[in-house]
């Protein structure tokens, strides 16, 4: 993916201020400084970025878990920033920045301030040596080689030949920003699936109609099933479809890993892991009875296209096989901070 080009522009240099990261810093600065951009112009105050840094990355570390590693000073600044403001981990985005923009809460405000040390300057290396600090501000402020900004100690300044394309080209340069974080993000994660869809909070949840109806057809032709978390008879019309493996890990919604099941346990479930050892043999008991009575019933139904995710064809989907699909996610999704479901 390429920015669009500009003659009278460096768009090059723009473009190698996301290369050779070692943290997701400059990421989420670039993401801060082109929203500032759209909405206050030239003039970006520092807390401002700092606080919308924090904000763009809450969802995709509270929610999803998603690792940015153990030195990643961004993820634990965000989770102490959470402690001392108590916010709540869904809060949504602008009500964080607001909180955070405007916070004169010391502790939170020296935890925004650490990037002060590792970002502004350093974002500016592709036009300059910004081993040298103090070079780079007195560099960034003579605007040296059409560099993006100048430096000052509690603001930056946007160098007013970028500001048009910043603000005219905003939506590529972002989307182009969160292609190369997926791909930084996808060399720490490499068994998480999904990480494209969990840098951003989507506005609305798809709907599960379709897979509800799959399940009122399997239901349908054996009058009822059995929740395998409380036991309760599920008819069509009672019962909820949920996520085996909770959707903020999976970040899909195939077919595989939706059931039917008991509304009220569905609710006190979450986003927490099924221990396999106790749930696994009637989910795929389950899934099994589903996956034949659909290949019999309904055999164009494109839902059967889902199982082959996890298994080469329909006809091999064995206990075994599963299970062995199943096993390293729960130890990945445990390791990046799910919790696992206690038995009733």
């Amino acid at each position: 993916m390429d920015l669009p080009s500009q003659k009278s522009l460096p768009v090059h240099l723009l473009a190698g201020c996301l290369n050779n990261t070692s943290a997701t810093y400059k990421f989420y600065w670039f993401l801060s400084l082109i929203r500032q951009v759209e909405t206050n112009g030239a003039h970006l105050l520092k807390q401002d970025l700092f606080a919308e840094m924090i904000a763009h990355a809450w969802y995709t570390v509270n929610y999803f878990k998603v690792s940015f590693g153990k030195q990643d000073k961004l993820q634990s600044a965000l989770f102490n920033v959470r402690n001392i403001e108590r916010l709540t981990v869904d809060k949504d985005q602008s009500a964080i920045y607001n909180v955070l923009s405007g916070t004169t809460n010391k502790a939170t405000v020296r935890e925004l301030n650490y990037f002060n040390g590792e970002v502004p300057h350093r974002f500016l290396s592709p036009w300059f040596n910004t081993n040298n600090r103090a070079g780079a501000y007195a560099a960034s402020q003579r605007f040296e080689n059409q560099c993006l900004y100048a430096l000052y100690e509690t603001y930056i300044e946007i160098n007013p030949i970028w500001i048009e394309y910043l603000q005219s080209h905003a939506g590529i340069l972002r989307s182009f920003c969160y292609w190369k974080l997926a791909l930084y993000l996808q060399k720490r994660n490499p068994s998480v699936p999904g990480i494209p869809s969990k840098l951003v909070k989507s506005p609305v949840r798809k709907s599960l109609n379709e897979q509800r109806k799959f399940w009122n057809i399997v239901i349908g032709e054996l009058g009822s099933v059995d929740c395998i978390y409380t036991n309760k008879r599920l008819k069509i019309g009672d019962y909820a479809v949920e996520h085996f493996l909770p959707y903020a890990f999976v970040a899909h919604d195939l077919i595989w890993n939706i059931i039917p099941a008991d509304h009220s346990f569905n609710s006190s479930k979450s986003d927490k892991l099924p221990p396999l050892d106790i749930y696994f043999e009637s989910y795929f008991s389950l899934q099994r009875s589903a996956l034949e009575i659909i290949k019999h019933k309904a055999p164009k139904n494109r839902f059967l296209e889902d199982y082959l995710t996890i298994v080469p064809d329909t006809s091999s989907f064995e206990q075994q096989c599963v299970l062995e699909q199943l096993l390293p996610m729960i130890t990945i999704a445990r390791n990046n901070g799910f919790e696992m479901l206690k038995p009733l």
